[in-house]
């Protein structure tokens, strides 16, 4: 892994898959001994509960009535 300019590094998408990280999980980079280790934060949302959050109240049920698949994840994707 390279660290970019602004501090960052990328985590490989198979240790993101293995360990149940995803995009807006919640992370601290923490100094055990002579190394850095990534843990999860723990209290932290979870990403199906940012999910709900956001699409609480987003539509009614008559809204989506007759929605096929596609039109239901543009729905939830904001696409």
């Amino acid at each position: 892994m390279i660290l970019n300019g602004k501090g960052q590094v990328t985590i490989p998408a198979p240790l993101r898959a293995k360990f149940g990280l995803h995009e807006g999980d919640e992370v601290e980079v923490v100094e055990d001994g002579g190394t850095l280790r990534i843990v999860r934060v723990h209290g932290a949302e979870t990403r199906g509960q940012r999910l709900v959050r956001r699409l609480r109240g987003s539509a009614s049920a008559k809204e989506v009535e007759g929605m096929g698949t596609d039109e239901l994840m543009e729905l939830l994707r904001g696409d």
